[in-house]
């Protein structure tokens, strides 16, 4: 018998846990009032605000046999707990209200170039503040004088000297940023924040900072010196800045709701969104101002303006108007409901959060010992049928540290998940029973219930009729005369599992509209705020995907600099650069920090826009995708994804004692070279890590159902690529990775899926199935590549229909129109003439009626 391994243990979480840096502490608690999320193996722990004074209580405590889980999950020497925490919480969290905590929202608005600006900040809000008030603090006023003060300084935003508004908006923000001058820990600054921003909403500073914010748009002596300036640095931009912090501040504060609000702040919320996504700002929503920022930005006509903070603004702002995953998916059943169809088969959120990852890949010292022992391997027996079902049935969470693994080392090492018995030393003993309380409630078999769609019903009919009786009845889905029993079973399985989407709906309707324009009658169409941010974006959406790609791609840590590359970096670097080795250190990592946050913020707006639009109706998502498309989002993915993902999913490019708002509350240690190289405590950044599976999700929306963009997938070599991916231990980003390996499998060739039978395992285990789609086989009639072309320009075809006649109503179809016949209203109709033919009436007359003789005969005849 070979010899059995104790199990390892795991020694119980110390208070060291929690971390004593703001960035640990934002990472292990959830935001007030809600529960600490464990994402990627489903956990749930007790309630933590992150202000809370008192310490969490043991992991142990909240999650019944966390040791024994964190054994079998990690791999060997991987620090369980902090992975456990950090990974999970802040992931969920990021996932479910993206970014919901308030500490790491704050922290990446500013930059540390911007650090001396929070002490100039609060120095103008003293001047001010002690003109008028001079022997009480801002927390000592009650309520009147709060409001009186604040429309004080409102009525300052209005003087036309550039300096003196400057100093009222840094007084502004500084009261926006919480007073922290008067506050003793972090918790008081972020209540003090809170109720500051509803008092400046209240007394409307959004919309005075609107106008400012655009005037300084169309500051022309502002853009040209920008351009004309060999090297633009922070200080270019400080007006911009200062505007866009308290905005951002605004809208991230009013978006998040908390316990303790009051019943006005509440009624303040739902105003704030319906202004926020209505055409209310030069007849358009905010974000098309901040979209035209974006495109002024990338065409070179205003190189100083902020872009991470006019991007972080963008996201907070769509996220704000059109609301997040969870309200989006209430969205979708009630528009289901409303369409008559059945209810979706199960919450995609919940499934993923309890979904559990693969193992990652061994290890180098691991797979030599794997090779030693394999010279050393006994003949293994046959196992009966009964080990093999207690095989399946036992718990997929039972820690396996026992039991050496002694796997065959084929080719694919990217999923290192449970062995199969028969590559096992020994037969597989019988289940071990755990108390109730060390058991966690899994689903049995596989995560997503099937779909099928109602054109997969109509192929295998198609051919079913074609092979058993000789002939086709077309879409018919009902006749089965002359079919065999079996098929008829097939179909009725088929029929159980149809699923109609939305978009098929849509679709199908917009088909009627054109087919009957006038028996059709006029489509009526609900004014929601995705459908009114479309209509806004829709003269320019071409443009918008562009800019931000270009700004994705200059931000992707594998773009190489170029000289005609735009920069992104007008708003981190210093107007002195730096002189010693520990501030060119500082502003390394501030610079790489920049870019991660640029390219959290690019995924983020993408991926929103694309999942609101495809709700709000087909043809507008496949509108912008089809654009991205054309703008080489998809090779531009692949290039992101082209790099060692693990160590820019554990790059450290943060300095936790410069972070927002620890920085104006705790006194500063003193930096050094060795504590900036060394980093947090946290072993993986969750910020890049959320941008990785927003831009997997966003190249699936795109190639989804879409032959000509999977071959795409194909000719830039992506397995490869997704396959590396597939090292990171998260369940959501293994999930995307593998959908995309498995649309594409077909193509693959036979070589490739029999040397990667684990991925093929994966992908059965983890994506969900379409009962007679042939995902691992080349047998599919849709994939013929002379019809790729064909395919995308029928589709832009019906995106143009779409577009037309729903928008463009001045170039719509003069058959269409009423003409009205009546001579009287026809001549009774007011027109407008130009003012310079109203001043040239009487030459007009001369020239066109009295000087040219008219035939009466003719005209009467």
């Amino acid at each position: 018998m070979p010899r059995r391994r104790a199990p390892r243990r795991l020694r119980p979480p110390s208070r060291g846990v929690r971390g004593r840096c703001p960035p640990l502490r934002g990472a292990v608690l959830a935001s007030p009032g809600r529960a600490a999320p464990w994402g990627a193996l489903g956990l749930l722990g007790g309630p933590g605000p992150p202000s809370s004074p008192a310490a969490p209580p043991p992991i142990s405590h909240a999650v019944p046999g966390w040791p024994r889980l964190a054994a079998q999950a990690l791999p060997r020497g991987f620090p369980a707990v902090t992975w456990l925490v950090s990974a999970s919480s802040s992931l969920r969290a990021c996932w479910e209200k993206p970014d919901c905590f308030l500490c790491a929202s704050l922290a990446e608005l500013y930059s540390y170039t911007e650090g001396p600006e929070f002490l100039l900040n609060r120095k103008c809000f003293e001047e001010d503040f002690r003109i008028h008030v001079r022997d009480k603090k801002w927390t000592e006023l009650d309520k009147n004088q709060h409001r009186t003060h604040a429309m004080r300084l409102l009525d300052g935003l209005e003087v036309t000297a550039r300096e003196k508004r400057l100093r009222v908006a840094r007084a502004i923000l500084y009261v926006a940023q919480g007073t922290f001058g008067e506050c003793g820990s972090e918790a008081d600054v972020q209540a003090w924040m809170r109720y500051n921003i509803f008092l400046l909403l209240e007394v409307g500073t959004f919309n005075a900072l609107v106008e400012l914010l655009n005037m300084e748009i169309d500051n022309s002596a502002a853009c040209s010196s920008a351009v004309r300036k060999p090297a633009i640095s922070l200080a270019d931009s400080t007006d911009l800045r200062v505007l866009l912090n308290i905005m951002y501040l605004i809208v991230e504060t009013v978006r998040q709701e908390a316990e303790g609000d009051k019943a006005e702040w509440k009624t303040m919320r739902q105003t704030f969104r319906a202004e926020l996504g209505a055409p209310l700002y030069n007849n358009e929503p905010f974000s098309v101002m901040l979209f035209g920022m974006v495109t002024k930005f990338c065409s070179g006509h205003a190189p100083h303006f902020p872009m991470k903070k006019v991007l972080l603004l963008l996201w907070k702002t769509v996220l704000c108007t059109l609301g997040g995953f969870e309200e989006l998916q209430s969205m979708k059943a009630e528009k289901r409901e409303i369409l008559g169809l059945p209810p979706l088969p199960e919450d995609s959120i919940k499934v993923i959060r309890n979904m559990r990852a693969a193992s990652p890949p061994a290890s180098a010292s691991d797979l030599i010992e794997q090779q030693q022992k394999r010279g050393r391997r006994e003949h293994k027996a046959l196992i009966k049928q009964d080990n093999l079902d207690a095989f399946n049935e036992r718990d997929p969470y039972k820690a396996d540290d026992s039991r050496e693994e002694e796997e065959e080392n084929d080719d694919d090492n990217s999923l290192e998940g449970e062995t199969f018995p028969l590559e096992r030393d020994e037969v597989m003993p019988p289940p071990t029973q755990h108390p109730p309380s060390d058991r966690i409630a899994c689903p049995k078999g596989l995560p997503w219930a099937p779909k099928v769609r109602e054109k997969d019903i109509e192929m295998f009919l198609e051919s079913s009729r074609s092979k058993f009786i000789g002939y086709t009845l077309g879409s018919d889905t009902n006749t089965v005369v002359g079919l065999p029993r079996p098929i008829h079973e097939s179909i009725r399985t088929l029929k159980q599992h149809k699923y109609t989407s939305i978009a098929e709906v849509q679709v199908h309707m917009e088909d009627e509209y054109l087919r009957s324009p006038l028996s059709g009658g006029e489509e009526e169409v609900e004014q929601v705020p995705a459908e009114i941010l479309y209509q806004g974006l829709l003269p320019s959406l071409p443009q918008y995907m562009i800019a931000l790609l270009k700004i994705l791609l200059a931000a992707a840590p594998t773009s190489k600099a170029k000289t005609d590359s735009i920069n992104i970096l007008a708003d981190v670097l210093p107007e002195e650069m730096p002189t010693t080795v520990l501030q060119s250190m500082k502003l390394g990592v501030d610079v790489n920090r920049h870019k991660e946050i640029i390219v959290k913020a690019i995924s983020a707006v993408l991926l929103l826009l694309l999942k609101h639009f495809k709700l709000n109706h087909i043809y507008q998502f496949e509108y912008m995708a089809q654009h991205l498309v054309f703008a080489n989002c998809i090779p531009l993915i692949l290039k992101f994804f082209n790099q060692n993902i693990m160590s820019y999913i554990t790059a450290k490019n943060s300095i936790s004692v410069l972070d927002y708002p620890y920085c104006v509350v705790h006194e500063l240690p003193e930096l050094t070279a060795e504590s900036l190289e060394a980093g947090d405590n946290n072993q993986f950044c969750w910020r890049n890590l959320f941008s990785c599976i927003n831009l997997l999700r966003i190249l699936n929306k795109l190639t989804k159902w879409k032959h000509s963009r999977t071959m795409m997938l194909v000719v830039f070599k992506s397995a490869p690529i997704l396959k590396r991916a597939l090292k990171v231990k998260q369940a959501m980003m293994q999930l995307y990775v593998l959908k995309l390996l498995k649309v594409q499998t077909k193509y693959l060739g036979r070589q490739w899926r029999k040397s990667n039978m684990k991925t093929m395992s994966a992908i059965y285990q983890k994506v969900r199935h379409r009962l007679n789609d042939d995902w691992a086989y080349g047998n599919d009639l849709d994939a013929r590549p002379w019809d790729f072309q064909a395919e995308e320009c029928a589709l832009r075809a019906s995106i143009e229909r779409f577009n037309s006649r729903r928008y463009d109503r001045a170039h719509s179809n003069p058959d269409f129109l009423p003409v009205d016949n009546c001579l009287q209203s026809v001549l009774g109709q007011r027109v407008e003439l130009p003012e310079d033919f109203q001043v040239n009436y009487d030459l007009w007359l001369e020239r066109e009626v009295f000087s040219r003789p008219i035939s009466w005969e003719e005209l009467l005849q």
